[in-house]
């Protein structure tokens, strides 16, 4: 079984920086795609970022150049840095993974349990 662990949330001030983790474990093949979301209490999740297994990467506009997704394929596992953080960021952050258990299979996907960033003084 396949499960992801997030981790990396807390408090931060508007301007500071965080980086969140995505540790894949588990028994698969290969990591096609990781992604992270967020969302705010009543309102619907929120795609902010994905990696592709080939390595582009395409982020939401409301934080293009303040974050940035990265992947260690030796730790199967994903971060978010985040720079420059707004009150507005403040959310509970989800990764994504695709993943797939043997070659030239279908990609499945899983999801992260959550973990809450907020910005505020």
């Amino acid at each position: 079984q396949v499960q992801l662990a997030e981790s990396g949330g807390g408090l931060v001030q508007p301007g500071g920086s965080l980086r969140l983790s995505c540790a894949v474990s588990g028994t698969f093949f290969s990591i096609a795609g990781m992604a992270w979301y967020r969302q705010v209490p009543g309102n619907q999740r929120e795609w902010v970022a994905s990696r592709v297994s080939g390595g582009a990467t395409n982020y939401a506009e409301s934080v293009k150049g303040r974050f940035t997704i990265t992947q260690d394929n030796t730790k199967n596992t994903a971060y978010l840095e985040m720079i420059s953080l707004e009150p507005e960021d403040t959310a509970v952050y989800y990764c994504n993974g695709l993943y797939r258990v043997r070659p030239g299979g279908a990609t499945r996907s899983i999801w992260g349990q959550g973990t809450q960033v907020t910005v505020s003084t």
